[in-house]
């Protein structure tokens, strides 16, 4: 595994990160394909071995039960001190007034009921679920670096917004003295790069790491373009991502790793890892295999030739993924 620094931070991480949108309690109304404790704990268990250091979750996946099985897997098989655990907050938890959001009181209710669920006293990540614009980004951004200087929380970081709500937020904290984000967690891969438009470039120039969502588009780069499976059939807001246009990319990551005798998921998160701004792309997985390509992609090297063939194909597309913190594959 290969650990590289969170953008300005002394923090190392592993080149990869675990998503862990995949596990929760069923009876939280969350995915049909949704993997219990004992079913995590195998896949949760090999990643650690192999290396990964970082494991992402949210306060609103399953319920808050992916938090609770993740921390408590976690304790059980690693020291505190060697992991990075990742959190966000935002996303709805309950039904009515104040149950959502990046408000003062929504934060601090939100980050001691991550903490107890994650059976810790701090998260190394705190992020925000995306933007608010309900909430002015002064209470937003005072309340997270009072959850920093609680001990709650060591580093802040943000997620899909447009680079301007990403900057206006940075120059709040600035201005205030307050904790800044020190992460990006946006999506980006093969089909989906207007990313490179702005916010990566933003990044690169702030020193803000980055860790995409949806590494394979949803599985789309792993498989034939039509082909499908369970959980694409049930992605009713994963199905408008990414238009037919995107089979050529399909096709070509298919070829590369044809060529090279190795899967097309390795091709892809290869080819994500070695765009300079990347930290650590997020990845969810269900089976082993996922976890077996993932950490094989670390060591896969392409060529500028490969990397150029698998870029050309790619066309514009419409902003994706900045909406309300909704259920978002990491995979």
């Amino acid at each position: 595994m290969r650990y590289e620094k969170l953008g300005n931070t002394g923090l190392e991480v592993s080149a990869i990160t675990l998503g862990c949108m995949s596990w929760g309690d069923a009876d939280q109304g969350w995915h049909p394909w949704i993997l219990d404790e004992e079913q995590a704990r195998p896949l949760i268990t090999a990643a650690w071995e192999a290396g990964v250091n970082v494991f992402d979750t949210a306060n609103v996946y399953a319920g808050g039960s992916s938090e609770r099985i993740t921390g408590k897997i976690l304790g059980e098989i690693a020291p505190r001190e060697d992991v990075v655990i990742a959190t966000k907050v935002n996303g709805r938890m309950r039904p009515g007034p104040n149950g959502a959001g990046l408000s003062r009181r929504a934060i601090m209710r939100e980050i001691d009921a991550s903490l107890t669920r994650l059976g810790t006293d701090h998260v190394d990540l705190y992020q925000i679920h995306r933007w608010d614009d309900a909430t002015p980004i002064e209470e937003t951004m005072e309340a997270l670096h009072d959850v920093v200087k609680a001990g709650k929380a060591r580093y802040l970081g943000a997620s899909s917004m447009f680079a301007w709500q990403f900057a206006k937020a940075q120059h709040v904290a600035e201005l205030h003295g307050w904790t800044k984000f020190v992460s990006m967690q946006n999506h980006y891969n093969l089909l989906y790069r207007e990313e490179e438009r702005e916010m990566l470039p933003f990044c690169a120039d702030s020193g803000v790491g980055v860790l995409p969502w949806s590494p394979l588009a949803r599985g789309r780069l792993t498989r034939p373009w039509g082909e499908t499976t369970t959980r694409s059939e049930g992605d009713s807001w994963g199905r408008n991502l990414y238009p037919d246009s995107d089979r050529v990319i399909v096709e070509t990551v298919a070829k590369v790793a044809e060529r090279r005798d190795v899967t097309p998921a390795q091709v892809a998160l290869a080819w994500l890892m070695a765009q300079p701004q990347v930290t650590s792309p997020i990845v969810g997985v269900t089976k082993p295999h996922h976890l077996t390509d993932a950490v094989a992609a670390v060591d896969l090297v392409l060529t500028a030739e490969e990397l150029t063939e698998l870029a050309a194909p790619y066309e514009p597309h419409a902003v994706a993924g900045h909406g309300p913190a909704t259920p978002s594959a990491s995979r």
